[in-house]
Parts: structure tokens; C-alpha cells; sequence
């Protein structure tokens, strides 16, 4: 065979015939982007906010799950939002294990997150199964509903793989929010610090209390292919209820907010994450009038609406994905034992009261088990999205901002919800009356969750 023709065949041999290696590679390397959204409305019956409100009696609007697929920074990342009360422990695990086997990916690489709406589902494998043995009168959840529900999600996530998309920018905006989010702690009108501003507040003298420590930006971070938008995530710290307890299921005025910013979006996915807002409520501009279920809807979809007005795109280089092990301690203050929970869960006469020792047995076993719960973080270099546990109080999320004063830092709440409230050192000291029952977690988990925050946003 004449050389040059035996050289231009091993070439062609050599890169299979198409194009170089170093091409192939190049294009194997890519960003794409694939989106899904699936329903995930409880049934009639139901229970709301894991037993603790009236159960499921109408439904008033779907609860969805949203999520993406981000390919091309080495596994596969999932980001899934989802318009449930808490997802936890054990039924976190199994959400993630199950997208990430459909997703072909690590479950420590899916970032799963609740909203945190009360008229919805509160969902804990161990804690059910405890009631059940124990023939409990309280109910968390249905398991098998669950079970559905996480096929449903694992489904969509692998049914959206086939229409991944090129990413080459990623979008940042923010805007502010008015009049929607205030603490739960302010000072009244003599100096004095309370703790007792809800959803929902109809005293004017709460109601004029200062709005307190809160995050007024609501961010946007988008993926966009050229000029073409592929889906947006926004998110905001606060309570997202308006009025919520009479058995009709929501996702509320945020839910509310994201379906508008859909629809004069169309063409691209609209996420929503509520932040770290276990200590923020739209108390101080609500009062619980079904009316205003509206109005503050309204109030977060002007700021989506300007957040992406103001988006500003970056061409995609380096992105990472990274996790820090975070290690709290289940509470150990009276009543909070295990023996004290477990007489809890057979003696008390009110099924709620079943159920809230039920849940604090669960978190306890994985505290045992030497589970640590995972802090993720997806890393653009110049933005960040970072995935904050339970009922974080809105400091951890301007903590996790400071940590990276270089970046756009999204912040997400309601992740793994076991440990329930995640307050900071203040509130135990000034007795913060919000932890009487929904925080599993001891005094000292403020230190934990900032070097589990540094070790996550640090480059």
C-alpha cells in the first residue's frame, strides 16, 4: 500500500473516522442541561405537615416537583424542589438514592429540597413505620403513596435526560422583595425581645414590631444556551404561607408566584427554592385574610420578575461540585430522650403529640447510626448554589454569602429536614419559644453548621 495512503488510514482508524480525539474529548466534555417537573399531589386524606393540621379534604392547586440534570462536571448533579412540607431521614434517602440511580449519578450529588408549604406532606419512613408499630392514633404519612411519589420524580428525572440541552452561560439576578418576609424575633414597644411572630399575625402591636433579621434580595441563577434561556431558580428566604390548616392543599403563594414568572416565561423552566427561613415569616405584612394570599404572591412574582430583568450572563468555565459532612447532635434536654420520647409516642393522648415523638426517635436513630447530613454546594466559579438543611435560621444563609463575597450565592433551605429548627446560639439564650417542640438538635449546632458552611463554600 502506498505510504501516504497507509498513514491517512491509520488516521482515520485513529479518530474513527470523524474528527481528532482531542475534539471527540472536547465535546464529551460539554455542559448540558436537561429540566423535568412531575405532580405530587397528596390524596384526599391525606396528612398536612406530618399530622399536626387538618388532613387533606380539597385540593386547591397541584403540588409539583421541578428539578434539572446537570451533566458534563464529571457525575451528573440534580437539583429537585419539591411542594412538600419535609422530606426526611430515611425518605430523603430513598428520594435521593432513586433519582440518582435514574439519573446515573451519586445520591450525594442529588440536592434535594422541600418548600416547606404547610397544607402538604410530611414524609419520614422510620417515624411512620415507629407509629405503626406502636398502633399509633397519629399518621405522618402514607409509606405507600411515598413510594409512588418517589418513582414518579425518579421517572421524570430519567424520561428528561434525552432532551439535555448545550449550556454556555450561567445568569445571575437578584431583586428585592417588599413587604413579604420579617422575623420571628423582634423588640415591642418597650425593648422587650419576643419570639412570637407567626405566618399569620393579627395583633397590630406584633404586627409593628421592626421586620428584624431577614434577606430582602430574592436571587435568580438561570442556564442559558446562547441567548436561548433553559431554566431559572429562584429563591427567597421566608415561611411560604399565607393561611394554611383547614385541609386545603397548596403550594401557596409561592407556588402562586412561580406559575405567573412561568407563564410570561415560557419556553424555559421556573424553579423556585424557599431559603433558610426557619426564624422568617410573612407575619409582619400578613394577617391571615385569604386575600392576601394574592397580594403577597404578587409581592414575590414582581421580584422574579426583576431579578430576571436584571440577569446578567457569564460564559460557563470551571464547575465543581463539592459536599461537606455536617454532624449534629440529637437534643438531650428533658423530655428529649429516647425513653422520654418513646413514653411520648405510647402514652400521649393527642396524635400529634405521637407524632412529633415519632420524628424525634428517627432523627435520634441516625444521630446513632453516625449518619452526618450532607451540605452540598454546585460551584460556577463566580455563583454558587449551596443546599442548607431543615429549618435553618436565615443567619446560616447569609453566613454561607459572607463565606464567598467573590459569588452570587444561592441559597436553598429545607434539605435534609430531620433535625427540624437549626437555630443559632441567641435563641436558646433568649428562649425562643419556637423550640419547644420542632428542634431536635442541641445548644452548640450554630458552630457546626458555620464550619460545615466554610468547609462547603470555600474553593
Amino acid at each position: 500500500m502506498n505510504p501516504t495512503r497507509r498513514d491517512a488510514l491509520a488516521l482515520l482508524l485513529a479518530t474513527g473516522g470523524l474528527r481528532p480525539p482531542l475534539a471527540n474529548a472536547a465535546e464529551e466534555s460539554k455542559l448540558t442541561l436537561a429540566t423535568f417537573d412531575t405532580e405530587v399531589t397528596i390524596p384526599i386524606g391525606h396528612p398536612c405537615m406530618g399530622g399536626g393540621i387538618a388532613p387533606a379534604k380539597e385540593i386547591i392547586d397541584p403540588l409539583l416537583a421541578h428539578g434539572f440534570v446537570l451533566s458534563g462536571a464529571g457525575k451528573p448533579v440534580v437539583f429537585v424542589a419539591l411542594d412538600w412540607c419535609e422530606i426526611r431521614n430515611g425518605a430523603y434517602e430513598l428520594f435521593r438514592e432513586k433519582i440518582a440511580k435514574a439519573a446515573g449519578t451519586e445520591p450525594v450529588r442529588v440536592m434535594l429540597c422541600s418548600l416547606h408549604q404547610h397544607d402538604a406532606p410530611i414524609v419520614d419512613l422510620e417515624a411512620q413505620q415507629l407509629l405503626e408499630k406502636h398502633k399509633a392514633k397519629g399518621a405522618i404519612c402514607d409509606l405507600a403513596f411515598l413510594e409512588k411519589a418517589v418513582s414518579r420524580v425518579a421517572d421524570a428525572a430519567k424520561a428528561c435526560l434525552k432532551d439535555a440541552k448545550p449550556v454556555t452561560h450561567i445568569g445571575t439576578g437578584e431583586a428585592k422583595v417588599e413587604k413579604v418576609a420579617s422575623n420571628r424575633r423582634y423588640l415591642d414597644a418597650d425593648g422587650k425581645v419576643r419570639y412570637n411572630r407567626m405566618s399569620a399575625t393579627r395583633d397590630p402591636k406584633i404586627q409593628a414590631g421592626e421586620e428584624g433579621t431577614i434577606d430582602a434580595m430574592l436571587k435568580t441563577l438561570s442556564f442559558w444556551n446562547g441567548d436561548t434561556a433553559l431554566c431559572g431558580l429562584s429563591a427567597y428566604a421566608t415561611h411560604p404561607m399565607s393561611y394554611y390548616g383547614k385541609g386545603g392543599v397548596t403550594a401557596d403563594f409561592v407556588g402562586m408566584a412561580r406559575k405567573k414568572h412561568q407563564a410570561a416565561t415560557k419556553g424555559t423552566m421556573q424553579m423556585y427554592a424557599s431559603g433558610c427561613s426557619g426564624n422568617v415569616t410573612a407575619g409582619k405584612y400578613n394577617d391571615g385574610d385569604p386575600a392576601n394570599r394574592g397580594v403577597l404572591a404578587d409581592r414575590i412574582h414582581t421580584a422574579m420578575s426583576a431579578a430576571w430583568k436584571a440577569t446578567k450572563k457569564t460564559a460557563v468555565k470551571d464547575v465543581n461540585f463539592r459536599s461537606a459532612p455536617l454532624t449534629l447532635e440529637a437534643r438531650t434536654s428533658e423530655g428529649f430522650s429516647e425513653d422520654a420520647l418513646t413514653k411520648k409516642l405510647k402514652d400521649d393522648p393527642k396524635p400529634f403529640g405521637q407524632c412529633l415523638a415519632a420524628l424525634g426517635l428517627s432523627w435520634k436513630k441516625r444521630c446513632d447510626a453516625g449518619k452526618p447530613i450532607d451540605l452540598p454546594v454546585l460551584d460556577f466559579g463566580g455563583s454558587v448554589i449551596a443546599l442548607l438543611p431543615a429549618e435553618s435560621y436565615v443567619e446560616y444563609q447569609l453566613a454561607a454569602q459572607n463565606a464567598r463575597p467573590d459569588a452570587f450565592v444561592l441559597a436553598a433551605g429545607y434539605g435534609e429536614c430531620g433535625p427540624g429548627y437549626i437555630p443559632i446560639e441567641r435563641a436558646w439564650k433568649e428562649n425562643d419559644g419556637n423550640l419547644s417542640d420542632w428542634c431536635w438538635v442541641n445548644p452548640g449546632s450554630e458552630k457546626r453548621m458555620n464550619e460545615a458552611i466554610e468547609k462547603a463554600l470555600k474553593k
